[in-house]
């Protein structure tokens, strides 16, 4: 397990339009899944252990931020083949086993996370309601441990960009195992 960091927010780059297969066998694009005030973009994987450790805590947060007009999809865009685990029957399972209340989608091409530069999972993209990314950071500080009472950073930031349509201007990459990439890419 390769621990990688993505790179800082750039603010203001304009998220890219997908059309891809959910585990609800819907096609989910862009502009279906924008929030009125935000949209939240995540790649994400069954197999992981630090999306093992966070998935409650991401399904509760993209809950709540329902609530303040985010809306919320998690792409898996792992090679399917050699990580099994990750195969879309498994991404059906996992998404029922955590009750997610937003899209799951696979990224079967890869295509999506390269056009994202996606590099982990999981890896956070918060857009405001122009779709201008304001946040590329971290759930919270906890790693492959919840730390009690931690501050909930990746939903202080949905909550801000929702009311200002700004990001923090300060923001602590989010940590994850590397998005497993087919050899042919």
């Amino acid at each position: 397990m390769a621990a990688l960091q993505p790179p800082v927010c750039e603010f203001g780059w304009k998220a890219k339009d997908f059309s891809l297969k959910g585990v609800d066998g819907e096609i989910h694009s862009l502009e279906n899944v924008r929030g009125e005030n935000g949209t939240l973009v995540m790649f994400i994987c069954n197999h992981c252990p630090f999306v093992k450790s966070v998935i409650d805590r991401i399904v509760r947060d993209a809950k709540e931020l329902e609530s303040l007009g985010i809306k919320t999809v998690a792409i898996m865009s792992n090679d399917t083949e050699k990580y099994p685990e990750d195969s879309f029957d498994n991404m059906i399972t996992f998404a029922q086993n955590n009750h997610f209340s937003f899209p799951y989608v696979i990224d079967e091409t890869q295509e999506v996370a390269k056009l994202y530069n996606a590099i982990c999972t999981p890896d956070f993209f918060g857009f405001n309601k122009d779709l201008e990314l304001q946040y590329r950071g971290r759930l919270d500080p906890s790693r492959m441990e919840p730390i009690p009472d931690a501050p909930r950073e990746l939903f202080d930031a949905m909550t801000l960009v929702a009311k200002t349509g700004k990001g923090p201007e300060k923001q602590i990459p989010s940590i994850g195992c590397s998005i497993k990439w087919k050899e042919s890419i």
